[in-house]
């Protein structure tokens, strides 16, 4: 896997924290002080410039508001998450939906689909947060992720493949809330992904994917099993 420049750092769960060529920090799913997975030293924020968030679920919101509270970065999401987290505090939110694009930086970031629910557990109601997405970020140096969020597999992730060819795909694997290794490894026949980073698994006893499984279904693909804190680059 050739990141070219970029670090790139598992958090635990489906958060990452991405390190541009720029230098600009991004983080994916801001669930870290929350985390059990998320080792202590990463659970203090200490910069972040763009948050991605895929869905309103607390696992993958769940510190959100404070992280802009703090830090005030650009937040990316679909347009009625966006506006929640304004009402939440957030200044400077750049609302988006499926099939757009738009450059922050040095990444071009394109949200695509994913099949999955998102309600948002504000207080003791549950408020409507778009629809899940998905986002292709592609770098200033040519390299191009894509952040699955939480999905089941579908067959228009073959439309993901043409029309923006990711090499490097994160694959939720915990089987119950998201795809199991073997709809994540009928994933990685429609995308072609030269590496996949599985995630969302192991957090909790009901996510019982692993990589390993992954591995045996999909043996033609490089499985980069990362450890949570570890930074790759």
């Amino acid at each position: 896997m050739n990141l070219n420049g970029i670090k790139l750092t598992w958090l635990g769960h489906a958060t990452f924290r991405v390190e541009t060529p720029a230098g600009k920090t991004v983080i994916i799913d801001p669930w870290v002080m929350g985390n059990p997975m998320c080792p202590e030293p990463e659970k203090k924020v200490k910069k972040v410039d763009v948050l991605l968030c895929t869905h309103g679920h607390g696992d993958h919101i769940g510190d959100a508001v404070e992280i802009v509270k703090q830090h005030n970065p650009a937040v990316v999401g679909i347009y009625e998450l966006c506006m929640w987290l304004e009402k939440k505090g957030a200044k400077k939110t750049s609302p988006m939906n499926k099939g757009g694009s738009q450059t922050i930086g040095d990444i071009k970031i394109t949200m695509v689909h994913a099949d999955h629910s998102c309600g948002i557990l504000d207080g003791d109601q549950i408020v409507y947060g778009g629809e899940a997405c998905g986002y292709v970020i592609e770098f200033s140096n040519g390299v191009k992720i894509y952040h699955a969020g939480d999905t089941n597999v579908f067959g228009d992730m073959a439309i993901i493949r043409d029309l923006y060819a990711p090499e490097i795909a994160m694959l939720p694997i915990g089987d119950r809330f998201t795809m199991s290794p073997r709809e994540a490894a009928y994933a990685c026949n429609l995308l072609k992904p030269k590496t996949v980073i599985p995630m969302h698994f192991g957090t909790f006893p009901l996510l019982t994917g692993t990589p390993a499984e992954l591995q045996k279904l999909a043996p033609a693909i490089a499985i980069a099993e990362m450890k949570p804190g570890v930074t790759l680059s």
